[in-house]
């Protein structure tokens, strides 16, 4: 058998970890992973401040809501791109289970660990920078936590792993 006239699409098995050759386990596609989840998370998280906030809601509330929103929006995300492939409801509701609850849960972790530990941000308003930045903020420290635990997961054939064989 001739190797030259192979793609790198040829040396992919259902089932199997990507290689470095199809797009691989280094940073670049766990940086992409993670700024999935954060997408996700960053539209949840603002979603339920914003709310909570807005109501009036003590803190407890308010995170709880954001933390629901972020995973609900998290798995939108990925439950999207899985169906537009032709993955039936169950299955891709399967594959972003998989594929997004232990990075979601460690950016929301974070994300939400330095909001509560950050002097007044807890209590700062929608019109107030302190909610913006302290916001921003701690989705970007999530991002460079969740970050090396996605490297970890795509290295091990899971997380965002799962959901490689569906990108066209």
């Amino acid at each position: 058998m001739r190797h030259d006239t192979h793609t790198a699409h040829d040396h992919r098995h259902e089932g199997h970890a990507p290689t470095r050759a199809s797009g691989g386990t280094g940073w670049a596609m766990a940086v992409r992973a993670t700024l999935h989840c954060l997408t996700g998370c960053a539209i949840g998280e603002v979603l339920g401040m914003v709310i909570g906030t807005a109501l009036g809601w003590g803190d407890v509330p308010t995170m709880v809501l954001a933390i629901v929103l972020a995973f609900f929006f998290g798995y939108a995300l990925t439950l999207r791109g899985v169906l537009r492939a032709g993955v039936g409801f169950r299955a891709a509701v399967r594959v972003a289970l998989a594929a997004d609850t232990l990075s979601i849960a460690v950016m929301e972790l974070v994300d939400n660990g330095v909001l509560v530990l950050w002097p007044g941000a807890m209590d700062a308003h929608l019109d107030s920078a302190l909610f913006w930045i302290a916001l921003a903020i701690a989705l970007a420290v999530a991002f460079v936590v969740t970050t090396p635990v996605n490297k970890w997961m795509i290295g091990r054939g899971k997380g965002h792993a799962v959901v490689h064989r569906y990108h066209h």
